[in-house]
């Protein structure tokens, strides 16, 4: 399915269904593969690959062999991009790298309910993004301002 190859993936659909494969793994994976490798190319595609593994729930071997064939063909056919993937791994590795020193939420934007929390300054200042698009209301932490974990709009989901 990666390499977009709907006849490849369909054989090796067959093969994992003929060897025994359960349907339910199979569905399992292809919802994985429907945010790791197609990703924000075709956001329907996750729809597609949970409600297939819905159908296989609802209705079992043989009938939903055919369920499993119409996603996996969607999934080849269905454009790529990683980035999302490698978004969230590179923002993982800035949380990991600064074990012990990861900063609190903004206070700004954190919620206000009391009375103290108030004085504390929480939600001082902040913009309501719906009344303000233009805003340039920052939502890092101050050590992270500027950083940059997604790479979109993405006009190379190939290259991805």
């Amino acid at each position: 399915m990666r390499g977009s190859d709907a006849d490849a993936s369909i054989y090796w659909l067959a093969r994992m269904l003929e060897g025994g494969e359960q349907p339910l793994y199979i569905a399992r994976r292809l919802i994985q593969f429907s945010s790791e490798d197609v990703g924000l190319a075709d956001p329907s595609a996750l729809t597609q690959a949970v409600s297939c593994y819905q159908a296989c729930h609802f209705l079992g071997m043989p009938e939903c062999s055919i369920n499993l064939a119409q996603c996996v063909v969607y999934l080849a056919l269905a454009p790529k991009s990683v980035a999302v993937y490698r978004a969230l791994e590179a923002a993982r590795k800035v949380v990991r790298d600064s074990v012990g020193q990861n900063e609190g939420v903004p206070l700004h934007l954190r919620n206000a309910p009391t009375k103290l929390m108030k004085e504390l300054g929480y939600a001082k200042g902040y913009i309501y993004p719906p009344d303000n698009p233009s805003s340039s209301q920052s939502y890092l932490p101050d050590s992270l301002q500027g950083s940059k974990f997604l790479d979109w709009p993405d006009t190379s989901a190939t290259d991805r």
